[in-house]
């Protein structure tokens, strides 16, 4: 997939898709958070735990969702398991490239109503948010 292709190629569908799946499992910031702490070095689950003040097992979770994309890889160590970025340095060109489009974007996608479930102006009864107790 290509951003620059010229005005009469196609658009490819399964590579937006892959694009999309990546972008989704980017798009959590528990995630986020542990890819940074992982592009200051290896780091255990235990570590990150601490880190991030969240449970073992959402940890956990979120870094088998990032091991299974390729975005981190791990190695056992005894009794330890290590987690690293599998490649930080295409990760730091992607990370840049964000940094950019939020400069001149500014803070227009955190307001973005699409982006929050349920407030969109048009959004019918089967996009409203699940009222407190997941009932509608």
């Amino acid at each position: 997939m290509t951003m620059t292709a010229a005005p009469e190629a196609t658009v490819d569908a399964a590579a937006t898709g892959v694009y999309a799946a990546l972008f989704s499992a980017l798009s959590d910031p528990a995630r986020l958070t542990i890819l940074q702490h992982l592009a200051l070095g290896p780091h255990r689950v235990r570590d990150l735990v601490e880190h991030l003040r969240l449970a073992q097992s959402t940890t956990s979770k979120h870094l088998a969702c990032l091991r299974e994309c390729g975005l981190v890889d791990v190695r056992a160590q005894g009794r330890a398991s290590w987690y690293s970025l599998a490649d930080a340095a295409a990760l730091a060109r992607l990370v840049d490239a964000a940094e950019l489009l939020l400069v001149g974007t500014g803070a227009q996608v955190a307001l973005c109503s699409h982006l929050t479930a349920g407030t969109h102006p048009t959004a019918g009864p089967r996009d409203a948010a699940p009222a407190p107790g997941g009932v509608a």
